[in-house]
C-alpha cells in the first residue's frame, strides 16, 4: 500500500483588504485547462483545415468556458442533489462549497457549441472533433486536482497500489482519481488525437470520446465510493446497483452508439 503524499491542497494563502484568500491546486488546474485550450485548440482546428478569425476563435473559447461552468454547476444541482437545492435555492450560487458535474459540464459545452456554430454557420462536428483531445487534458488535470484534495477516493482494496487517504479510515483504497486521470485523460486523449490525425468522418472523434468516457466512468464507479447524497438514502441505487454517475454514463454510451450509427447510416 501507498501512504498519501504530504501535499497541501493550497498553493498559497494571503490577506487582501482584510479578506483571507487562498489559491488552491484544484482551482489553478481548472484555470490552466482553459489556458491550454486557448493555445492548443487553434493548431488542432488547422488539422481539419479550419481557420477561424480571432474574434470568432475567442468567442468559441468563451462559449465553451461558459458551458463548462454553468453546465457543470446546474448539472450537479439537477442530477445529484435536486431536492436539497430545491429547499435551499440560494445554495446554488455557493460554488465555493464545491459541487460540479462532468455530465452537466459536457451537456453545457454541447449546447454552447451548437449555439455558437448556428450563430456563425459552422459545422458542430467539425469543431467538436479537434476539441476532444483538449477535453481529455482538462479531465486529466481535474482528476489530478481531486487527488491532491484527497477526495473522490475508492473503496477499500488489498492491491499493492492502494492509497491510504487522510480521513478515509486509515485503510488503503483504490486511487480512483488516478484511474480516471489515466483512462479518461491520457487514454481517451490519445485515441481522440489519433482519430483526428486519420481525418475520419466528422463526428467520429466526438462520439467516440462520449462513449469512451461513459464506459470508463461506468466501470470505475464500481470501485469508487459514491457521493454522500440524500438521494441514495431516500430512493436507493438506480435499478438496485447503479449510482447516478453510472446511470448518466450509461446514457452517454447509448447516445454514442446511436450517434455513430447515424454518422455511417448517413454516409451509406
Amino acid at each position: 500500500m501507498i501512504h498519501f503524499p504530504d501535499i497541501s491542497p493550497e498553493i498559497a494563502s494571503f490577506s487582501l483588504f482584510g479578506l483571507d484568500l487562498h489559491i488552491r491546486w484544484y482551482g489553478f488546474l481548472y484555470v490552466l485547462s482553459f489556458v491550454l485550450a486557448y493555445f492548443l485548440y487553434r493548431p488542432l482546428l488547422r488539422k481539419k483545415g479550419i481557420e477561424l478569425e480571432r474574434d470568432k476563435y475567442e468567442s468559441a473559447i468563451f462559449y465553451v468556458m461558459l458551458g463548462v461552468i454553468l453546465g457543470g454547476r446546474l448539472g450537479y444541482v439537477l442530477f445529484y442533489n435536486f431536492l436539497y437545492y430545491l429547499a435551499h435555492p440560494l445554495a446554488i450560487f455557493a460554488v465555493w462549497e464545491g459541487g460540479m458535474s462532468f455530465h452537466g459540464g459536457a451537456l453545457g459545452v454541447i449546447v454552447a457549441g451548437i449555439l455558437f456554430c448556428r450563430k456563425n454557420k459552422l459545422s458542430f462536428f467539425a469543431l467538436a472533433d479537434p476539441a476532444m483531445p483538449i477535453v481529455a487534458i482538462g479531465l486529466a488535470l481535474g482528476r489530478l486536482g481531486n487527488f491532491i484534495n484527497a477526495e473522490l477516493w475508492g473503496k477499500i482494496t488489498t492491491l499493492p497500489w492502494g492509497v491510504v487517504f487522510p480521513g478515509a479510515g486509515g485503510l488503503p483504497r483504490h486511487p480512483t482519481q488516478i484511474y480516471e486521470m489515466l483512462l479518461e485523460g491520457l487514454l481517451l486523449g490519445i485515441v481522440s488525437y489519433l482519430i483526428l490525425r486519420k481525418n475520419l468522418k466528422a463526428g467520429l472523434g466526438f462520439w467516440t470520446f462520449i462513449g469512451g468516457y461513459g464506459l470508463v466512468r461506468f466501470l470505475i464507479e464500481f470501485v469508487r465510493v459514491p457521493d454522500e447524497l440524500s438521494f441514495y438514502q431516500d430512493f436507493g441505487f438506480i435499478l438496485g446497483f447503479m449510482s447516478i454517475g453510472q446511470f448518466l454514463s450509461l446514457l452517454m454510451i447509448i447516445a454514442s452508439g446511436i450517434g455513430i450509427w447515424f454518422l455511417y447510416r448517413k454516409k451509406a
